[in-house]
């Protein structure tokens, strides 16, 4: 017998063991006790760690400022023979165990991953959160985490809670801790002005169209990316040719208006005035993205654009006629240039 396979044949009675042993309380009958823990723990380890790890656990949509405050605090609990990981979620949990919560994403998947290595993070592992997942106890959750992981460390912030119906919240944890051989953490809330930075109040800036607002609590700009497609080329033909975003449908795009933001482009930045709306001057209904890139010239179609909000610059209007719509872009664009010129010096993004 090869190495290879006798290590496969071990890993598999390993493993129906763990089904045995965690998994009898959900309701499950082998075939789908055997596929649940079979797709998450695969995707735990994945991840593959070669050391020890000191974990923490979340959606963080956005990866503001209490999310940094919170990984801050894990690399510090976090010895220098360990790894620290994220284990985060691609879906809203809210949505699966309410499908009528609908929640539009501050950050696409690839961009929060990127987000948090930026903090400091070594292993990040997205799971695509499903109903037989939130039926997963606590406890047969944090023994795939140590199984898997080799969790020693478990870093919770303010209001984090697994398993199923919340019941893993810090109490029963630290009990599981001392079963299996980790210790537990709790963060408390980082607040602005007195109140806990939250996504929820993140989107709802956003949404109302309060960028200065959110880039404040994000603690950098709000950014969405997007690949230039076809339009119908009316900014052309009034002398402001843009460019038309693609964005993925699940990401919150602010609420309607013009705004001032930096484009990244192949590697430069560029400013531009980028609206927001459905055109209402032209009857139209169908909410755009699009950016007026200033001082570029050239073939935009197929390529990616990273857009990053600074401020908005006035809300979406209907014009009475052509004229008065192009001598508005006008001042739109004035007033972009002067808003970054001001910050071109000190703004990195």
């Amino acid at each position: 017998m090869t190495t290879d396979l006798a290590a496969m044949l071990f890993q598999s009675r390993n493993l129906s063991y763990y089904v045995a042993k965690h998994y009898n309380k959900l309701g499950f009958d082998t075939t789908q006790r055997d596929t649940i823990i079979m797709k998450y723990r695969q995707q735990l380890a994945d991840a593959a760690p070669e050391r020890n790890t000191i974990v923490t656990i979340g959606v963080f949509d956005g990866v503001h400022r209490g999310h940094c405050y919170l990984l801050s605090e894990l690399l510090k609990a976090s010895p220098q023979d360990h790894d620290t990981a994220v284990v985060t979620f691609i879906n809203h949990p809210a949505s699966i165990i309410n499908p009528d919560f609908k929640v539009s994403f501050l950050t696409s998947t690839s961009q929060k991953v990127e987000l948090l290595k930026d903090q400091g993070v070594k292993i990040v592992i997205p799971l695509d959160f499903s109903k037989s997942l939130s039926e997963v106890t606590a406890r047969d959750f944090a023994q795939m985490l140590v199984d898997s992981l080799n969790m020693k460390g478990l870093v919770l912030g303010p209001d984090c809670a697994i398993g199923r119906n919340r019941e893993g919240d810090a109490d029963l944890l630290e009990k599981l801790g001392l079963e299996m051989g980790f210790w537990v953490k709790t963060v408390t809330p980082f607040t602005d002005d007195g109140r806990t930075i939250r996504s929820r109040v993140i989107r709802e800036s956003i949404s109302n169209g309060d960028i200065v607002q959110a880039n404040t609590l994000l603690g950098r700009h709000f950014q969405l990316s997007g690949t230039v497609i076809h339009g119908d080329k009316r900014g052309r033909e009034l002398g402001f040719p843009t460019a038309n975003l693609s964005i993925n449908n699940d990401l919150l795009l602010p609420g309607d208006g013009i705004f001032a933001a930096w484009a990244h482009i192949n590697g430069k930045r560029y400013m531009s005035a980028t609206s927001i709306g459905i055109r209402p001057t032209f009857g139209l209904s169908e909410r755009l993205v699009e950016a007026y890139i200033l001082d570029f010239s050239g073939d935009l179609y197929g390529q990616n654009i990273d857009l990053k909000f600074v401020e908005r610059i006035r809300g979406q209007e209907a014009f009475p006629n052509i004229e008065s719509l192009i001598h508005q872009v006008n001042a739109d664009v004035t007033n972009t240039r002067a808003i970054l010129t001001a910050l071109e010096g000190a703004d990195s993004d």
